[in-house]
């Protein structure tokens, strides 16, 4: 189980995260790292524990760490036409669509490259 590391910036959630060279992602996934609010909005709206508990089961936001070889690269049965996310890029994807995991005690999910839904410049703008 994860220990509750901080995950609400791109920084806490690779500091978090570590060395990833040990890990394989093989053929279309990419591993991301679940972005999870901060107990306190920029709004000054501090959030409550379960909401943010919440966010470590269903976040529907996360960050780019790991992309496997064949991510994003058309073939014959799904053309890209040119998009594609790079390392440290917010994305969006439906929560069942990710497979669950704890790295180095970072809420991550594994996805398909073709299960994400969208790429945004700020993770709280979903919410």
């Amino acid at each position: 189980m994860a220990e509750d590391k901080p995950q609400s910036t791109l920084d806490e959630i690779r500091a978090g995260v570590g060395d990833l060279s040990a890990i394989e992602l093989f053929n279309n996934q990419i591993l991301v790292g679940i972005w999870i609010r901060p107990e306190k909005t920029k709004g000054g709206i501090i959030l409550t524990s379960k909401t943010q508990d919440e966010d470590r089961w269903q976040g529907k936001v996360a960050v780019v760490l790991k992309k496997g070889p064949t991510a994003f690269v058309d073939d014959g049965s799904v053309a890209f036409k040119g998009q594609d996310v790079s390392l440290g890029d917010w994305v969006v994807f439906k929560t069942s669509d990710g497979f669950p995991l704890d790295v180095n005690g970072v809420r991550c999910r594994v996805v398909e490259d073709v299960h994400l839904k969208a790429k945004v410049s700020d993770p709280a703008m979903i919410y």
